[in-house]
């Protein structure tokens, strides 16, 4: 018989044979370990996007909405970071912080929308 060590404390695995962990605390540790950003740099960068979304959430609560830049500056928004680009058929660019998007306007202006696909 085959002896299995935790892959995350090494200490003998009793149990089932597809068993990786001696326990839910482990398991835990590990995995929370894997999905830990890995450095500073990573981590300005997801804290970025995590606030850009918060803010078009924030100014946007029914789903579609205008704005002027300045709204959306004097909130700490950085229009460097986004997660994705929409095209649409006319060519139109849509910005996307996860499922919060924007769409820049004439005069300082920007759409915001909520898209309904990326969360379903």
């Amino acid at each position: 018989m085959e002896k299995k060590e935790c892959l995350e404390c090494g200490d003998a695995i009793i149990g089932r044979k597809d068993k990786k962990f001696c326990s839910d605390q482990c398991r835990t540790s590990f995995y929370n370990r894997q999905n830990t950003d890995q450095n500073k740099f990573m981590r300005n960068i997801n804290n970025i996007l995590r606030k850009n979304r918060r803010i078009l959430e924030k100014l946007n609560p029914s789903g579609k909405t205008t704005v002027t830049k300045t709204d959306l500056l004097d909130e700490g928004f950085k229009f460097s970071y986004f997660t994705n680009e929409y095209r649409t058929k006319t060519g139109k660019t849509y910005r996307f912080c996860y499922e919060h998007g924007y769409l820049q306007l004439e005069n300082n202006l920007y759409a915001l929308v909520f898209r309904k696909e990326y969360v379903e």
